[in-house]
């Protein structure tokens, strides 16, 4: 069972790892504009739909939604902490911006990875679940993230400008870690959001869906938080025409959507495979940090794919796959070491 848990958390993060391959396909929109179109089915769309899956039998959505106003602290924190995981959301994108999908995904993942795993706990009041086996998980996991970083810092000190930029148009090593810093402090709030909402579940919600309803809170707050800062760069760079095209809009929107559904599947399937781990509370506590090692892990393999990599010696990309290698034995090593 735990491997099947484990299995299907993996194919979350894959999903989301190729979430920014659609995008790529997207065709004469400011950021702003698809970054916007896509959340409203990452954050609103597809989360409302899978929360709906939580509602047991016999019950309907007014039933979860008189759950939500029951518990009006609980529900609000949940929100606060997604719009604050909004901003992340946003500075998440500069950092691929500025240093690519591998290492920017792996920076700011790496970060929200051991921020979310600890920080949850701490402010949920459930610090027991900080055992020395999800400390050393977190501590590996990290290191495996630093050595990534080390692979990128060698890719930037060896490659000339020209070569960069064919990879990725604004590579930028020092500006891109700073943001993907920042970007991954935030993130880790939405982990922290689903922590104050464990308990907004209907009474009977299977154990496979029972974070859906958090999980929607904390999208939703995300996407206020996003909506605000898309819709004043529409209005700052006048690209508000973006949406005028038609034949655009039957061009992009079908990617947009594919990109929101791929992202969404990270989190859709982190409620499942926990639904399979309820036997270790050890990989429940760090179930979080194995999600953010996998991405970071397909994100490089993406990175490869795209050849963001290309031109870097070997040294280099011997170093990017043993950090590789320390991020998958992290996401099993809790287990092993409980």
């Amino acid at each position: 069972m735990i491997f099947i848990g484990l299995l299907i958390i993996a194919i979350g993060a894959f999903c989301q790892s190729s979430s920014y391959v659609p995008i790529n396909k997207i065709k004469s929109w400011h950021w702003e504009s698809y970054w916007l179109v896509q959340g409203v089915f990452a954050w609103l769309l597809f989360p409302l739909l899978g929360s709906l899956l939580s509602i047991p039998e016999g019950n309907g959505f007014a039933d979860l939604l008189s759950i939500f106003s029951n518990h009006p602290r609980e529900t609000w924190l949940t929100i606060l902490f997604g719009a604050l995981w909004g901003v992340g959301g946003l500075t998440f994108g500069l950092s691929m911006r500025y240093l690519g999908v591998a290492l920017g995904q792996s920076i700011a993942l790496g970060t929200c990875a051991a921020l979310g795993t600890i920080l949850t706990p701490v402010f949920t009041g459930n610090t027991d679940s900080l055992t020395a086996p999800v400390l050393v998980g977190v501590a590996i996991t990290l290191c495996g993230i630093a050595v990534i970083g080390v692979a990128g810092g060698m890719k930037s000190a060896s490659l000339p400008d020209e070569e960069k930029k064919k990879a990725v148009k604004d590579f930028n090593f020092t500006k891109g870690l700073i943001v993907a810093l920042l970007a991954g402090f935030m993130s880790a709030c939405f982990s922290i959001g689903l922590g104050y909402g464990a308990n907004l579940k209907l009474e009977g919600t299977k154990d496979l869906f029972a974070s859906l309803p958090a999980t929607m809170l904390v999208t939703f707050g995300g996407f206020l938080t996003n909506a605000v800062y898309c819709l004043f760069q529409n209005v700052k760079n006048k690209s508000f025409v973006d949406y005028k095209n038609c034949g655009l809009w039957l061009w992009n929107l079908p990617f947009c959507c594919l990109a929101g559904l791929l992202w969404y599947s990270q989190f859709f399937g982190l409620s499942l495979g926990k639904g399979f781990l309820e036997s270790s509370e050890t990989l429940i506590a760090f179930s979080w940090c194995i999600l953010m090692a996998l991405n970071v892990t397909f994100s490089n393999v993406w990175g490869i794919i795209l050849k963001e990599w290309k031109g870097c010696g070997k040294g280099t990309i011997v170093v990017l796959l043993l950090g590789l290698a320390v991020l998958i034995v992290s996401s099993f090593l809790p287990q092993l070491l409980d």
